[in-house]
C-alpha cells in the first residue's frame, strides 16, 4: 500500500456533499491529526490536514504557508481543488481576520470550542476522532453534536 493509500484509511468522509473528511488516525495534544511517513530511511510526521492539501494540488508538503479550516474542525482533512474544500492557504494576518470574522477571538461567544485549555481541545478532537473510528458517519446525531461542541450522550428535552 502507498502512503496516500494509506493515508485514506484513516479518513471518514461524511455523507452530506459539504460535511467535513474527518481524520481518524493519531491525534496530538493540540487537538490537530498527526501522520507519519516513512520515506528512504526517514520518519516525519505531519499533519494530515497538510498532507491531503499536498496530495490535492500536488505541492510539496513546505510549498504553502498556513492552512485555514473554513469549517473550524482541526481533525477536517477536506482538501480539493473545488470550492468544496475546506483547507485554504492563508498566513498569520488571514487567520486573525478569519479568527475576528468568526467570533473565536478571546472575546468571541459563538465558537464552540472557544476558550476550552489546550487539554480539553485535544479530548474534542479526540472524542471526534474515536466516535467516526468506531461507527463512521453511521451514528450522524452524534458526530454533529460533538462537531457542535455538544456532549452526544447528554440527554435531549425532546
Amino acid at each position: 500500500m502507498d502512503v496516500a493509500e494509506r493515508f485514506w484509511t484513516k479518513v471518514a468522509k461524511g455523507p452530506a456533499p459539504g460535511d467535513c473528511w474527518l481524520w481518524t488516525g493519531a491525534v496530538s495534544d493540540d487537538g490537530y491529526g498527526r501522520f507519519t511517513l516513512n520515506q528512504d530511511g526517514k520518519t516525519q510526521a505531519v499533519r494530515p490536514h497538510r498532507f491531503a492539501f499536498h496530495l490535492a494540488y500536488g505541492v510539496d508538503l513546505d510549498g504553502f504557508g498556513a492552512l485555514m479550516h473554513d469549517c473550524d474542525v482541526p481533525i477536517c482533512v477536506r482538501a480539493t481543488a473545488d470550492r468544496d474544500t475546506h483547507l485554504r492557504v492563508g498566513d498569520a494576518r488571514m487567520n486573525m481576520l478569519d479568527r475576528l470574522a468568526k467570533n473565536r477571538d478571546t472575546n468571541g461567544s459563538n465558537f464552540r470550542w472557544r476558550g476550552l485549555a489546550r487539554r480539553h481541545f485535544a479530548q474534542q478532537s479526540r472524542a471526534l476522532r474515536d466516535e467516526v473510528r468506531a461507527h463512521g458517519w453511521s451514528r450522524e446525531e452524534r458526530v454533529r453534536a460533538i462537531l457542535a461542541g455538544a456532549d452526544p450522550d447528554a440527554p435531549t428535552l425532546f
